[in-house]
Protein backbone atom coordinates (compact mmCIF):
# COMPACT_ATOMS: atom_id res chain seq x y z
CA UNK A 1 0.00 0.00 0.00
CA UNK A 2 1.25 3.22 -0.53
CA UNK A 3 -0.17 6.14 1.57
CA UNK A 4 0.00 9.88 0.57
CA UNK A 5 -1.05 12.79 2.87
CA UNK A 6 -1.52 15.99 2.55
CA UNK A 7 0.98 16.38 -0.42
CA UNK A 8 2.04 19.73 -1.89
CA UNK A 9 4.56 20.78 -4.79
CA UNK A 10 5.25 23.87 -6.38
CA UNK A 11 7.26 25.21 -9.74
CA UNK A 12 8.54 28.74 -9.55
CA UNK A 13 6.04 29.97 -6.75
CA UNK A 14 2.74 27.86 -8.67
CA UNK A 15 1.45 25.65 -6.63
CA UNK A 16 0.56 22.10 -8.85
CA UNK A 17 -0.23 20.46 -6.14
CA UNK A 18 -2.59 21.57 -3.47
CA UNK A 19 -2.86 18.87 -0.63
CA UNK A 20 -3.24 15.72 -2.04
CA UNK A 21 -4.49 12.90 0.16
CA UNK A 22 -5.18 9.10 -1.17
CA UNK A 23 -4.11 5.36 -0.80
CA UNK A 24 -3.14 2.99 -3.27
CA UNK A 25 -3.87 -0.41 -2.46
CA UNK A 26 -2.22 -3.87 -2.57
CA UNK A 27 -3.64 -6.04 -5.32
CA UNK A 28 -5.48 -3.29 -6.92
CA UNK A 29 -4.99 -1.33 -10.08
CA UNK A 30 -4.84 2.12 -9.19
CA UNK A 31 -5.54 5.33 -11.75
CA UNK A 32 -4.89 8.60 -11.68
CA UNK A 33 -7.06 10.37 -14.24
CA UNK A 34 -7.48 13.82 -15.39
CA UNK A 35 -7.69 16.61 -18.04
CA UNK A 36 -3.88 18.13 -18.91
CA UNK A 37 -2.73 20.18 -16.58
CA UNK A 38 -4.03 18.17 -13.90
CA UNK A 39 -0.91 17.54 -11.69
CA UNK A 40 -0.94 13.55 -12.77
CA UNK A 41 1.88 13.20 -14.37
CA UNK A 42 3.72 15.75 -11.24
CA UNK A 43 2.02 13.57 -8.93
CA UNK A 44 3.50 10.47 -10.15
CA UNK A 45 7.16 12.01 -10.14
CA UNK A 46 6.33 12.51 -6.54
CA UNK A 47 5.39 9.14 -6.29
CA UNK A 48 8.31 7.73 -7.78
CA UNK A 49 10.42 10.21 -5.73
CA UNK A 50 11.72 12.02 -9.15
CA UNK A 51 10.39 15.32 -7.29
CA UNK A 52 11.02 16.38 -3.70
CA UNK A 53 7.87 18.58 -2.65
CA UNK A 54 7.26 21.38 0.21
CA UNK A 55 4.66 19.70 2.11
CA UNK A 56 3.34 16.05 3.25
CA UNK A 57 4.64 12.44 3.35
CA UNK A 58 4.58 9.90 0.89
CA UNK A 59 4.79 6.09 2.52
CA UNK A 60 5.56 2.56 1.08
CA UNK A 61 3.99 -0.01 3.45
CA UNK A 62 3.91 2.48 6.44
CA UNK A 63 7.69 3.82 5.44
CA UNK A 64 7.59 7.56 4.79
CA UNK A 65 9.64 8.03 2.09
CA UNK A 66 11.31 11.22 2.46
CA UNK A 67 12.28 9.88 6.03
CA UNK A 68 14.80 7.16 4.49
CA UNK A 69 18.35 7.25 4.15
CA UNK A 70 20.22 7.35 0.88
CA UNK A 71 20.97 3.16 1.24
CA UNK A 72 17.52 2.72 2.34
CA UNK A 73 16.57 4.64 -0.40
CA UNK A 74 18.28 2.65 -3.15
CA UNK A 75 16.64 -0.64 -1.36
CA UNK A 76 12.62 0.84 -2.07
CA UNK A 77 13.74 1.62 -5.80
CA UNK A 78 14.90 -1.68 -6.40
CA UNK A 79 11.20 -2.74 -5.34
CA UNK A 80 9.75 -0.44 -7.76
CA UNK A 81 8.74 -1.23 -11.91
CA UNK A 82 8.63 1.43 -13.90
CA UNK A 83 6.66 1.41 -17.30
CA UNK A 84 7.13 4.34 -19.56
CA UNK A 85 5.04 6.09 -21.81
CA UNK A 86 6.96 5.86 -25.03
CA UNK A 87 8.03 2.46 -23.27
CA UNK A 88 11.97 3.66 -23.03
CA UNK A 89 13.52 1.04 -24.63
CA UNK A 90 17.24 0.95 -25.34
CA UNK A 91 17.90 1.13 -29.02
CA UNK A 92 21.54 -0.08 -29.17
CA UNK A 93 20.40 -3.41 -26.67
CA UNK A 94 18.48 -6.75 -27.72
CA UNK A 95 14.92 -6.97 -26.14
CA UNK A 96 16.60 -9.66 -23.58
CA UNK A 97 19.32 -6.89 -22.81
CA UNK A 98 16.74 -4.28 -22.30
CA UNK A 99 14.94 -6.65 -19.79
CA UNK A 100 17.99 -7.94 -17.85
CA UNK A 101 19.37 -4.41 -17.39
CA UNK A 102 17.37 -3.68 -13.85
CA UNK A 103 18.86 -7.33 -12.58
CA UNK A 104 22.23 -5.97 -13.33
CA UNK A 105 21.90 -2.55 -11.72
CA UNK A 106 19.93 -4.06 -8.68
CA UNK A 107 21.23 -7.30 -7.99
CA UNK A 108 24.01 -9.89 -7.39
CA UNK A 109 22.92 -12.69 -9.74
CA UNK A 110 24.39 -14.79 -11.76
CA UNK A 111 24.22 -14.15 -15.61
CA UNK A 112 22.20 -17.64 -15.87
CA UNK A 113 20.51 -16.36 -12.90
CA UNK A 114 19.64 -13.14 -15.19
CA UNK A 115 18.74 -15.33 -17.63
CA UNK A 116 16.34 -17.49 -16.47
CA UNK A 117 14.39 -14.97 -15.18
CA UNK A 118 14.34 -12.76 -17.99
CA UNK A 119 13.01 -15.90 -19.91
CA UNK A 120 10.53 -16.17 -17.49
CA UNK A 121 9.36 -12.76 -17.66
CA UNK A 122 9.27 -12.77 -21.53
CA UNK A 123 7.32 -15.93 -21.21
CA UNK A 124 4.97 -14.56 -19.55
CA UNK A 125 3.83 -11.05 -21.30
CA UNK A 126 3.88 -13.50 -24.50
CA UNK A 127 7.36 -13.05 -26.06
CA UNK A 128 8.90 -16.29 -25.79
CA UNK A 129 11.15 -15.77 -29.23
CA UNK A 130 11.28 -12.27 -28.79
CA UNK A 131 15.06 -12.24 -27.02
CA UNK A 132 17.46 -11.65 -29.96
CA UNK A 133 15.09 -8.69 -31.19
CA UNK A 134 15.96 -5.34 -31.29
CA UNK A 135 13.14 -2.40 -30.23
CA UNK A 136 13.26 -1.24 -34.06
CA UNK A 137 12.01 -5.02 -34.77
CA UNK A 138 9.37 -5.01 -32.57
CA UNK A 139 5.91 -3.39 -33.37
CA UNK A 140 3.83 -0.86 -30.36
CA UNK A 141 2.71 -3.55 -28.71
CA UNK A 142 5.43 -5.74 -28.68
CA UNK A 143 7.74 -2.96 -27.07
CA UNK A 144 5.07 -2.32 -24.39
CA UNK A 145 5.28 -5.65 -23.33
CA UNK A 146 8.76 -5.53 -22.82
CA UNK A 147 8.73 -2.68 -20.78
CA UNK A 148 6.20 -4.08 -18.57
CA UNK A 149 8.48 -7.35 -18.34
CA UNK A 150 11.54 -5.12 -17.57
CA UNK A 151 9.54 -3.43 -14.64
CA UNK A 152 8.17 -6.78 -13.41
CA UNK A 153 11.84 -8.80 -13.58
CA UNK A 154 13.23 -7.56 -10.01
CA UNK A 155 9.77 -9.07 -8.61
CA UNK A 156 9.08 -5.11 -8.08
CA UNK A 157 6.27 -4.57 -4.74
CA UNK A 158 5.01 -1.54 -6.97
CA UNK A 159 4.27 -0.81 -10.34
CA UNK A 160 4.07 2.54 -12.18
CA UNK A 161 2.85 2.56 -15.46
CA UNK A 162 2.61 6.76 -17.29
CA UNK A 163 0.18 6.18 -20.38
CA UNK A 164 1.11 2.94 -20.92
CA UNK A 165 -1.25 2.64 -24.08
CA UNK A 166 -0.62 5.84 -25.57
CA UNK A 167 -0.16 5.17 -29.42
CA UNK A 168 -1.75 1.91 -28.75
CA UNK A 169 -4.81 1.42 -31.54
CA UNK A 170 -7.75 0.11 -29.30
CA UNK A 171 -7.37 -3.27 -29.68
CA UNK A 172 -3.55 -3.67 -28.16
CA UNK A 173 -4.14 -1.05 -25.72
CA UNK A 174 -6.82 -3.66 -24.39
CA UNK A 175 -4.16 -6.34 -24.25
CA UNK A 176 -2.07 -4.21 -22.26
CA UNK A 177 -4.69 -3.41 -19.71
CA UNK A 178 -5.41 -7.27 -19.39
CA UNK A 179 -1.41 -8.05 -18.62
CA UNK A 180 -1.24 -4.96 -16.08
CA UNK A 181 -4.32 -6.30 -14.34
CA UNK A 182 -3.45 -9.79 -14.53
CA UNK A 183 0.26 -8.86 -13.21
CA UNK A 184 -1.07 -7.08 -10.27
CA UNK A 185 -3.24 -9.23 -9.38
CA UNK A 186 -1.28 -12.62 -10.06
CA UNK A 187 1.76 -11.22 -7.75
CA UNK A 188 0.06 -9.01 -5.51
CA UNK A 189 1.68 -5.45 -6.43
CA UNK A 190 0.78 -1.98 -5.82
CA UNK A 191 -0.35 -0.71 -9.05
CA UNK A 192 0.04 2.86 -9.99
CA UNK A 193 -1.19 4.01 -13.49
CA UNK A 194 -1.24 7.59 -14.91
CA UNK A 195 -3.79 7.35 -17.92
CA UNK A 196 -6.17 9.89 -19.65
CA UNK A 197 -7.77 6.63 -21.30
CA UNK A 198 -11.46 6.03 -20.65
CA UNK A 199 -11.13 2.38 -21.68
CA UNK A 200 -8.61 1.47 -19.19
CA UNK A 201 -10.75 3.16 -16.84
CA UNK A 202 -13.96 1.15 -17.37
CA UNK A 203 -11.91 -2.04 -18.03
CA UNK A 204 -9.32 -1.76 -14.71
CA UNK A 205 -10.00 1.49 -12.73
CA UNK A 206 -10.43 -0.39 -9.52
CA UNK A 207 -9.32 2.57 -7.84
CA UNK A 208 -9.42 5.84 -9.54
CA UNK A 209 -8.07 9.33 -8.10
CA UNK A 210 -9.50 12.19 -10.15
CA UNK A 211 -7.23 15.56 -10.56
CA UNK A 212 -8.73 18.71 -11.28
CA UNK A 213 -5.91 21.45 -11.27
CA UNK A 214 -3.56 19.84 -8.61
CA UNK A 215 -6.51 18.76 -6.03
CA UNK A 216 -8.27 15.45 -5.75
CA UNK A 217 -11.49 16.38 -7.10
CA UNK A 218 -13.25 12.68 -6.37
CA UNK A 219 -12.07 9.10 -5.75
CA UNK A 220 -13.77 5.77 -6.46
CA UNK A 221 -14.13 2.60 -9.13
CA UNK A 222 -15.09 2.04 -12.09
CA UNK A 223 -18.29 0.74 -10.70
CA UNK A 224 -18.86 4.28 -8.45
CA UNK A 225 -17.72 6.32 -11.63
CA UNK A 226 -21.25 5.28 -13.56
CA UNK A 227 -23.03 6.79 -10.68
CA UNK A 228 -21.46 9.65 -9.39
CA UNK A 229 -23.38 13.19 -9.93
CA UNK A 230 -19.78 15.45 -9.32
CA UNK A 231 -19.86 18.02 -12.26
CA UNK A 232 -16.04 17.67 -12.36
CA UNK A 233 -16.06 14.28 -13.01
CA UNK A 234 -19.04 13.80 -15.28
CA UNK A 235 -17.47 16.56 -17.60
CA UNK A 236 -14.17 15.02 -18.07
CA UNK A 237 -15.67 11.60 -18.50
CA UNK A 238 -19.11 12.59 -21.06
CA UNK A 239 -15.90 13.70 -23.29
CA UNK A 240 -15.74 9.81 -24.18
CA UNK A 241 -18.67 8.56 -26.01
CA UNK A 242 -18.02 5.38 -25.35
CA UNK A 243 -18.43 6.31 -21.81
CA UNK A 244 -21.95 7.49 -22.29
CA UNK A 245 -22.50 4.05 -24.11
CA UNK A 246 -21.38 2.21 -21.60
CA UNK A 247 -22.99 4.23 -18.88
CA UNK A 248 -26.52 4.10 -20.40
CA UNK A 249 -25.89 0.31 -20.80
CA UNK A 250 -24.70 0.24 -17.44
CA UNK A 251 -27.70 2.39 -15.66
CA UNK A 252 -30.15 0.29 -18.01
CA UNK A 253 -28.99 -2.94 -16.70
CA UNK A 254 -29.19 -1.95 -13.04
CA UNK A 255 -32.69 -0.09 -13.06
Amino acid sequence: MIEVKNLHKSFGGVEVLKGISTTFEKGKTNLIIGQSGSGKTVFLKCLLGLFDYEEGTIAYDGKIFSQLTEAEKRNMRAKIGMVFQGSALFDSMTIAQNVMFPLKMFTKQSKSEMEDRVDFVLKRVNLDDAHNKMPSEASGGMQKRVAIARAIVNNPKYLFCDEPNSGLDPKTAIVIDNLIQEITDEYQITTVVNSHDMNSVMEIGEKIVFLKNGLKAWEGSNKTIFKTDNEVVTDFVYSSNLFKKVRKMYIDDNE
